[in-house]
């Protein structure tokens, strides 16, 4: 990928698809366009990520519901933190997943077991959050990062942002392949930076930046919102003026 950021999101994500697929480094579940890849040695990031201080002190973890990050929920969960799982496509919800009460973590990790496990809560009613897990296509060492492109991550940071759940100080991070590492990505305001990326090999500190304070109106067209009732609802009860 060119230093210089010539290349558009969709360009980027269809590279690095391409790339795990071809070299096959992606992994179950396959093949990968159009997901958060999984990939060979994600299990390996996860344990590097688990090294971190602020993965360590953390006491209460939001990650995505993808198959790479499974490995993720799963240590988590052994070192004893509560973890929070979105429901797809921004439903309000969290799978809240407390440790003391499940009897097998590692099929409490994955998503076909969360449902066993976890409780149903409303995102309102979530604790305050300690790290925030984001699957990830493609990121840079600077911290920039692009999910499938549906843009639910940033508008969920967006909402936990306004109702006091996460902060500018709260640690955003990701596991990636090392061949996910590109060169430049195309930054909007409303995308929500990392702090850290682990990747089987080694982890990455990007420099400290400032991270949305909330939701961007200009941003969001109707047509987003009419398809997230949630979202609608949400600007709604907050006074957002929708005209």
């Amino acid at each position: 990928m060119s230093s210089e950021c010539r290349h558009s999101k969709d360009e980027i994500r269809q590279y690095v698809w391409d790339l795990l697929e071809r070299t096959n480094i992606a992994d179950f579940p396959r093949p990968v366009y159009g997901r958060i890849p999984n990939f060979k040695g994600a299990d390996r990031a996860a344990q590097r990520l688990s090294e971190v201080e602020e993965f360590r002190i953390a006491k209460v973890v939001k990650v995505n519901p993808d198959s790479p990050q499974s490995h993720v929920r799963y240590l988590a969960l052994k070192m004893g933190k509560t973890v929070l799982v979105p429901t797809p496509r921004l439903r309000g919800q969290f799978n809240l997943l407390d440790p003391s009460r499940i009897d097998n973590l590692r099929e409490a990790s994955t998503i076909k077991g969360m449902g066993k496990y976890a409780e149903l809560i409303d995102v309102e009613s979530a604790p305050k959050i300690d790290l925030v897990v984001a699957g990830s296509v493609a990121v840079t060492e600077k911290g920039d990062r692009i999910g499938k492109g549906e843009g639910y991550s940033e508008l969920e940071w967006a909402m936990l942002r306004e109702m006091g759940k996460v902060g500018d100080n709260t640690p955003v991070v990701t596991t990636v392949h090392d061949v996910q590492i590109v060169d430049c990505i195309p930054v909007m305001p409303y995308d929500v930076p990392l702090d850290i990326i682990a990747t089987p090999t080694r982890v990455i500190r990007a420099p400290k930046r400032e991270k949305p304070k909330g939701l961007l109106l200009e941003y969001l067209t109707k047509e987003k919102i009419e398809d997230t009732p949630y979202l609608k609802s949400y600007l709604k009860r907050r006074g957002y003026n929708l005209l």
